[in-house]
């Protein structure tokens, strides 16, 4: 059975990674680079041309840069990109901005030093590319305005996981809750730099104080605590309060930050009063967890399909049975103070 390869269009100022990335892309059987471009306006005039199925854009471009170009194709003609940026620190507010305009995932610039490294690049740019061509665009705009939601008078801890799409998925449901009810803590699959940036962002963005977890904060009301890149984050306790602990760890469900390990801690020192969203991402980090804060009586919601850009993590959750409701991400916020509101008359029934 024949199928047609990803048809993928390359944006990159630089012609030694234009060529990189098309060796890279052509040596997968199921993906052909169609077309290179070096600049915005051969850009815009491939993608009308070619219609590819994927775009690789790289985030600083000469006269018109990836960002002003990635907010007019996806008015024009919302497709799947990838940013390509240089991950560090500086450059972290540009590619959140790109993933809050409606790219899917960003990748490295290569910067290849030996054989295996460049083994790992190429694996890492394939899969990212068939990732994005499964992926829905679109959506990052089209969420309906913020839920008006009253105290429900109990303060409680939600987990919250998620990965690729994740970053918006993640500021939406924030912006839905009422912060004086709840701690939350959060792993978002992210590097090293990039949680400072993105703990600021959110913080900016929703009423909660995000804060990027060092480890021994107390869970409060009002305030998230976010995985830093490159550690995982748990929640432990200490007589009736609850703690943030940071450490750096083997790669848990192929990820470090792990969700599965946030959700592990969050089921064993939260129990019953717990409540745990996953999100859209790719793979099945988190599922387990999800899985073992349902069995201890927990409240859990996976985001739908329809909403998410990669329904992996919600799917591999939901086929373990570890979901309690499945919401749309504009529900999400709604759905997860109904589960309180259930606790707290089951806790004041007994």
């Amino acid at each position: 059975m024949s199928h047609q390869p990803i048809r993928v269009l390359v944006v990159d100022d630089s012609e030694i990674i234009r060529r990189l990335l098309t060796e890279v892309l052509n040596s997968d059987p199921d993906i052909s680079v169609v077309g290179t471009a070096k600049d915005a306006y051969e850009a815009k005039k491939l993608v009308n041309q070619l219609a590819p199925d994927v775009i690789t854009l790289d985030v600083e471009m000469p006269e018109v840069d990836g960002i002003r170009f990635l907010e007019v194709l996806m008015k024009a003609k919302p497709t799947p990109v990838i940013m390509i940026s240089t991950l560090t620190r500086s450059k972290a507010e540009v590619t959140l901005k790109a993933l809050e305009l409606g790219a899917v995932d960003y990748i490295a610039k290569p910067v290849i030093d030996d054989l295996s490294m460049f083994q790992r690049y190429s694996t890492t740019v394939t899969s990212k590319v068939k990732m994005a061509a499964r992926s829905r665009v679109g959506h990052a705009k089209q969420m309906s305005k913020k839920p008006v939601m009253t105290s429900t008078g109990v303060n409680r801890v939600i987990a919250i996981g998620a990965s690729t799409g994740g970053t918006e998925a993640i500021n939406n449901v924030l912006q839905q809750l009422p912060a004086h009810n709840f701690a939350v803590v959060m792993t978002q699959h992210m590097p090293a730099g990039f949680t400072t940036t993105y703990a600021d962002r959110l913080s900016r963005t929703t009423d909660f104080t995000v804060i990027e977890a060092k480890g021994g904060e107390q869970l409060r009301p009002g305030y998230a605590y976010l995985a830093p890149g490159g550690y995982h984050l748990r929640v432990i306790r200490k007589g009736n309060l609850l703690y943030t602990d940071v450490f750096k760890g083997e790669k848990v469900s192929g990820h470090c930050p792990s969700v599965d390990v946030l959700f592990d801690s969050v089921a064993k020192e939260v129990g019953k009063f717990a409540l745990a969203a996953l999100l859209t991402g790719m793979g099945k980090d988190g599922a387990q967890g999800l899985k073992k804060i349902h069995d201890n009586g927990g409240f859990t919601v996976a985001q739908d399909e329809q909403s998410c850009v990669v329904f992996g993590m919600p799917r591999a959750a939901i086929t373990l049975g570890a979901v309690t409701q499945v919401a749309s991400l504009e529900d999400i916020g709604a759905t997860l103070v109904a589960g309180l509101k259930q606790q707290k008359s089951a806790v004041s029934s007994i």
